[in-house]
């Protein structure tokens, strides 16, 4: 017995940036999908899940700074699915700011700014190209009128959200933005 609690306050103490459980489910499982402790079935995962929480057998949602310090998993659409929309309304208070559109059976994810000027809004699409290019995982931006910004984010490969989404969500949301914002904007996603 202290033995055992010797361990679990060494592996505490020095727990890895990207733990060895998250890194072997992502190489073994299907994108999205873990397995569940009690069953050993698989099953879409809205839940972050880190060493610590799995050493003691439970899982608890993840917080957007949880989403933002996770890396996109390459798109291999033989290996990965897209959530269900279920899933998708667990995750998206996670990434203040976003929203969920089903546009022709495609949920994607949806946010939008006003910029200053028209060269904000292309200093803002660089911001987001260099965390994109770095996660692999690219958005569709989009400039409209001379300040008007929305940004959308699906998986393409699988024709819906994956984590990776959610995930690219929470890295935008970390950008520095303000010097680009024409004003705060109230969040048309509260509206809904």
């Amino acid at each position: 017995m202290v033995r055992m609690l010797m361990l679990s306050r060494l592996l505490l103490s020095t727990q890895p940036q990207a733990p060895l459980v998250s890194v072997a489910q992502r190489l073994l499982l299907p994108h999205g999908g873990s397995i569940t402790p009690d069953t050993g079935t698989t099953q879409d995962r809205v839940a972050c899940s880190s060493f610590r929480k799995l050493l003691y057998g439970f899982r608890t949602f993840c917080t957007s700074e949880e989403l933002a310090t996770k890396k996109c998993v390459p798109c291999n659409a033989k290996d990965m699915r897209p959530m269900t929309e279920e899933s998708a309304n667990a995750l998206i208070s996670k990434v203040e700011g976003w929203k969920l559109l089903n546009e022709g059976d495609i949920l994607k994810l949806s946010r939008s700014w006003k910029v200053k000027s028209f060269t904000k809004g292309l200093e803002l699409f660089q911001l987001v190209a260099n965390v994109a290019e770095a996660e692999g995982h690219h958005p569709d931006l989009h400039l409209v009128g001379w300040n008007n910004v929305t940004i959308e984010i699906w998986t393409h490969a699988v024709g819906g959200l994956t984590e990776n989404d959610f995930v690219l969500a929470a890295k935008i949301n970390e950008l520095p933005l303000d010097g680009l914002l024409r004003r705060k904007v109230k969040d048309s996603s509260s509206s809904k």
